[in-house]
């Protein structure tokens, strides 16, 4: 009988498995090594590794990196654009902004297409959605032929206005569809992101078409690797909304996943943060070579339609906020042009990887540190790992030791207290630029290195509470089974909000849920597991930036009013009742509610001397020195015991340190829960 609910996160070096019993409501976990060219062998890996088949699986979700990967590395199909006359290079214009606005020497990556395969068809639809040029048929059916003839794999069609109007659309896919073929991807901007500004719906819809072809491919691998392992359910892919797709539309929505794994971690600190009994919630999630840090405000993760793979590219479709940084455990120190030590975002990745992993590596790592100072064990993974202290003093000693006339344990702290600066500034980013007071929030810690760095953020934040999820190595595994299927329905909707009327909205809302429940019901999902959730886009007249309001239960517009001068105030920190706020656009989240798994509650008797490993010297600078410090092994921790600092707690896929001062409980879930 099928009882198991199977979770996996492909990532670059390793892919993570959680596996939920639901019968025995036992959870087990593993790590494989991930394989980038064909990561669907990675998975299949992971499934074998748990000596599970297809048939004991009855859920299988997961994210992946493929999306991202393809982009960052541009290992994408030759693809073609059809616009509107005149209208070939917005994708090279793009809004004309720089990542960096007073550096001319940085710039902007190249479109994704090139103008060589940018092509410009006969057609013009007016601001009112009126067609003043309807296509030529024959114009259309000769571009065809051209892009048939290059051995064009995708298309993207993208005609100015076609967001209130996309019959030209429409009928140019159709056209191409009958002289490319069924082979060849095609995507319309209508369908994808009927959305007013040219730049982010062409961005958006090209981002979409170079995706589709690799997204598909790799689906239709993994679902006849699963069938070869008897499992016959649903594939679930983790989107950037937070939601999960069937692959029955994932390669419709190709875009979507170009942040499908970075978003696994978010659900996963929601999730955790909410076993807690915490609605205000920071989540940490902190690798080897990057830092994922998200934002759940009242039991919700902030939302954005303003995010990217690559600057100057903007994706459409609304996104977990989610702000990362190059800070991990193989981030690199080093000295600038002024003399100053630095840290990151260069990384020693996972080849060679920091001095202390014996394969080569020649430069000075936060793993090096945390090595020198006794934070971290000779051997990591239960053993499977063996670290050098002798190479990671080497090169502490002869680059950050002698550059600044610093002892050798000195010279490492001062590099973890640069790293821990750098991922302070990303967190007051994501909070209190936004309006947030961290000392509202607990922080949920987690990646292979979030338990070794969380404790002194938090202190550095004054953030209250630290959790440490079990399982922190693993956790964005967990998260892509603690979501359900999601589809995000948008329009542009301009109007100024006291002149229209509650019934206006309503019918407009009514419309696209019947899109939305058409797509749902495509999913699989059944009508009485279907929720919609209503948004409405403001923003106060003449400005650029909007809000999002939530207004599922319309009654009147001041309502709506009164709550978007709130959220304006906490965002912006002021707000202005007099002045004309104007709708623009409207949002429907489709929500098809899927079964999740109840982390079960666990009791582990015994006492501290029962988890006690061993006892080492640990370098403190508030203790001055070095300190002999208890390391405890995780799994023997009893339920509700409180551990003083200074100690170290180990674990399979994590090592977490609780500094002096700090205090530390194991609470029924197996989280741990720190205070100073």
């Amino acid at each position: 009988m099928s009882n198991y609910r199977f979770a996996v996160d492909v990532g670059g070096t390793f892919t993570d498995v959680f596996v939920f019993d639901e019968a025995e409501k036992k959870i087990s976990v593993t790590k494989v090594s991930s394989t980038p060219k064909s990561p669907e062998i990675g998975i299949v890996e992971g499934v074998k590794q748990t000596g599970l088949s297809g048939k004991d699986i009855i859920q299988f979700s997961h994210g992946t990196t493929v999306g991202t990967n393809a982009l960052i590395e541009r290992k994408l199909p030759k693809t073609a654009l059809v616009t509107s006359k005149g209208f070939r290079d917005v994708i090279e214009i793009r809004d004309g902004t720089r990542l960096d606005l007073w550096d001319a020497y940085n710039d902007v990556a190249p479109p994704y297409i090139k103008r060589r395969d940018r092509f410009e068809v006969s057609e013009r639809t007016d601001y009112a959605g009126n067609i003043l040029e309807y296509i030529d048929e024959d114009e259309v059916r000769q571009l065809g032929k051209k892009l048939k003839k290059r051995g064009v794999e995708s298309v993207a069609i993208c005609f100015i206005n076609a967001y209130v109007n996309g019959e030209n659309e429409t009928k140019v896919k159709e056209i191409l569809r009958d002289e490319l073929g069924k082979d060849v991807y095609i995507c319309n901007s209508n369908d994808i992101l009927p959305e007013i500004f040219e730049t982010d719906r062409m961005s958006t819809t090209i981002v979409n078409a170079v995706l589709g072809p690799t997204v598909s491919n790799y689906i239709h691998r993994l679902e006849d690797e699963m069938k070869k392992l008897e499992y016959e359910g649903d594939i679930l892919v983790l989107h950037s909304g937070g939601g999960v797709m069937t692959s029955e539309t994932v390669p419709r929505y190709a875009a979507r996943l170009a942040s499908s794994g970075i978003a696994a971690g978010a659900i996963a600190s929601k999730y955790i943060a909410n076993l807690c009994g915490y609605k205000n919630a920071i989540g940490f999630d902190m690798g080897g070579t990057s830092t994922d840090i998200s934002l759940m405000y009242e039991g919700e993760l902030r939302i954005t339609k303003d995010w990217y793979i690559e600057y100057g590219y903007p994706i459409g479709f609304p996104s977990i906020e989610i702000l990362t940084i190059g800070a991990g455990g193989g981030s690199i120190s080093w000295t600038d042009e002024g003399g100053s030590l630095r840290n990151g975002p260069q990384s020693a990745g996972a080849e060679p990887g920091p001095a202390s992993y014996g394969r080569g590596g020649t430069k000075p790592t936060n793993t090096d540190a945390n090595v020198v100072l006794g934070r971290l064990g000779m051997n990591l993974l239960d053993g499977k790992m063996s670290l050098d202290k002798k190479a990671a003093e080497k090169v502490i000693r002869d680059s950050i030791a002698k550059t600044f006339d610093l002892g050798i344990a000195e010279a490492a702290d001062s590099i973890l207290k640069v790293a821990n600066a750098n991922m302070c500034d990303a967190l007051r980013l994501i909070s209190v630029r936004r309006g947030y007071d961290p000392r509202d929030f607990a922080l949920v810690a987690f990646g292979g290195a979030g338990g070794m760095h969380g404790a002194y953020l938090a202190k550095e934040m004054d953030i209250p509470m630290l959790i440490i999820p079990p399982y922190a190595g693993v956790a964005a595994a967990m998260g892509c089974l603690m979501v359900d299927v999601q589809h995000d329905i948008t329009k542009t909707f301009m109007a100024n909000a006291k002149k229209i009327t509650v019934d206006e909205l309503d019918n407009e809302f009514a419309s696209m849920e019947t899109d939305a429940f058409a797509l749902l019901k495509e999913e699989g999902i059944a009508e009485e597991d279907m929720n919609f959730i209503r948004y409405v886009d403001m923003r106060y007249a003449g400005q650029w930036r909007s809000l999002s309001i939530t207004v599922s239960k319309l009654t009147s517009m001041e309502e709506v009013l009164e709550q978007f001068h709130r959220e304006h105030e906490r965002e912006f920190a002021f707000f202005n009742p007099s002045q004309e706020v104007e709708v623009y656009g409207l949002r429907v989240a489709a929500i098809g509610i899927v079964e999740k798994p109840e982390l079960p509650k666990v009791l582990v008797e015994g006492t501290l001397e029962d988890a006690f490993v061993e006892e080492r010297p640990v370098y403190f600078e508030e203790s001055n020195g070095f300190v002999n410090t208890p390391v405890f092994y995780r799994d023997k921790l009893p339920t509700d015991i409180q551990i003083q600092g200074p100690a170290i707690i180990n674990q399979l896929d994590s090592t977490i340190l609780i500094p002096p001062t700090f205090i530390a409980k194991v609470d029924e879930y197996r989280n741990i829960l720190v205070q100073y």
